[in-house]
């Protein structure tokens, strides 16, 4: 639960925005206004009868209205991080503020940051396209932010998606052992969908396309079987759960079609992971196996990648697994995913941490690797990493390399078969980390890119630290 204080902020702020004085709120509360002084000054806890009579006399979504603005806080920290900020002298402490008391103002900032970092990089791009040094990058960043925010939003798990995927499967009467024939067979005779796969000549760039005219379904042939299954239960997703993907992206912070079509993707995605992967029966093994990803991936014969994608939507209530988060890099360091269930912040401006393990993946190939890991703040991490590979098909065409970090709170690491005869009591050789260098207060790190924002930069040209930014003493 969050605090009082931020409870007291949410009240007045709530007040504000309904144009009420204390005393005209206090009467619809049924309490004094004194009292309600004292709630909005985090003075006085708020009580369930109250509680519930803000949720009747305001229609507001307890659940939303509770919900800490830790994301918030932290994203407009690494916004603060910029250099152009550098000159305001602004501390952790002045961010917290500005969202507790002012949360849409915060908001505002937040929004009119990303506007300028569009800007500015459509600026840079434009330039590099003027002197032919660029080959013409996709300038839309905006949509993906927007449906990263959302998943993160939902905390990556869609009940009603969960049901129309367990539906699909009884009507389909899908079963492990058969399931790409019920797939096909319920496509073809159920929905009248002709599939119809497509030589390597006709679909190097295409692995999926679907008709809505002649109702035809063109498949590659250079689909893996796993791949294969998996594209087949994400355009079921598209045409069963239709206006269940409306519902969900029918959602006012999604402010563009790009953005609401990519969510619509996601979501169709999710789908298709919940018709292999139903739920019961992924939490079951998972916590059977003990999260061995391999071993799971065999059983519902699915990657590594599509199964660390369902093992972060398993938050059903009554039947959670562990709180994991994700993220898929390229071996240049792009982000291309990330999901936070575990509470880890990733940088959403700046590159991430180069310590992180899932940078080190790329130097053994499919081999897992175990990282323990701390934050500057204190929260520690367990974390496993793994390269995986797609092919596109033939000899003369280069394989796509990711690698998928996968992690959670240390607490939770005596859950994961990974953490067999590791010491997790002492965070003694734990690996210190951060979020991105501009954050990070470690300063001698040797490995630092920029100087961090917290301390003044101090050049000494007669002391060379662990790095250029580390701090130098002129001391004997």
């Amino acid at each position: 639960m969050p605090s009082t204080s931020h409870l007291g902020t949410r009240i007045r702020s709530l007040r504000r925005q309904q144009g009420l004085s204390q005393k005209q709120m206090a009467e619809r509360l049924d309490i004094s206004p004194s009292y309600l002084n004292l709630i909005e000054h985090g003075k006085r806890p708020l009580s369930a009868p109250v509680l519930i009579r803000l949720a009747q006399g305001f229609s507001i979504d307890l659940g939303t209205f509770a919900k800490d603005d830790g994301q918030v806080a932290a994203e407009l920290t690494e916004v603060f991080a910029d250099p152009v900020f550098d000159d305001l002298g602004l501390t952790n402490t002045d961010v917290r503020e500005l969202v507790a008391s002012s949360p849409a103002v915060a908001e505002a900032v937040r929004a009119l940051y990303r506007a300028y970092r569009e800007s500015r990089d459509a600026v840079v791009t434009l330039g590099e396209r003027v002197q032919g040094e660029s080959g013409g990058a996709d300038l839309a960043t905006m949509p993906t932010e927007e449906v990263h925010d959302f998943i993160q939003r939902n905390d990556n798990h869609f009940p009603a998606l969960e049901e129309a995927a367990e539906r699909l499967r009884r009507d389909a009467r899908i079963k492990d052992e058969d399931r790409y024939t019920r797939m096909a067979d319920y496509l073809e005779n159920g929905l009248g969908v002709r599939i119809q796969w497509e030589p390597v000549e006709a679909s190097q760039n295409i692995v999926r396309r679907y008709d809505p005219q002649r109702r035809v379904l063109h498949l590659s042939q250079l689909l893996a079987p796993r791949s294969r299954h998996f594209q087949l239960a994400h355009q079921l997703g598209l045409l069963v759960a239709g206006k269940t993907l409306d519902e969900l992206t029918d959602d006012r912070r999604l402010s563009s079609d790009e953005a609401r079509s990519l969510t619509r993707v996601t979501l169709a995605n999710y789908f298709a992971a919940a018709v292999l992967m139903p739920y019961a029966d992924i939490h079951a093994e998972a916590e059977r196996r003990r999260y061995d990803i391999e071993l799971l991936g065999h059983r519902f014969r699915t990657s590594f990648e599509q199964v660390c994608h369902r093992l972060c939507t398993l938050r059903r209530p009554g039947a959670e697994g562990v709180p994991f988060h994700m993220i898929r890099v390229d071996i240049a360091g792009n982000i291309s995913k990330r999901f936070s269930g575990s509470g880890i912040r990733f940088a959403r401006y700046s590159g991430a941490c180069p310590r992180w393990n899932v940078h080190a993946a790329f130097l053994t190939p499919g081999q897992i690797r175990l990282q323990l890991s701390i934050m500057p703040e204190g929260p520690a991490y367990f974390c496993m990493a793994r390269t995986v590979t797609k092919s596109g098909g033939g000899w003369a065409t280069p394989q796509a390399l990711h690698a998928i970090g996968l992690g959670c709170d240390v607490s939770h690491a005596p859950r994961l078969v990974y953490s067999d005869g590791l010491d997790l009591r002492s965070l003694a050789h734990a690996i210190p980390v951060g979020v991105t260098c501009r954050l990070c207060e470690r300063a001698a790190c040797p490995q630092r890119a920029f100087p961090p924002l917290s301390q003044r930069l101090q050049v000494d040209e007669n002391v060379r630290g662990v790095n250029l930014y580390a701090p130098v003493s002129t001391g004997h």
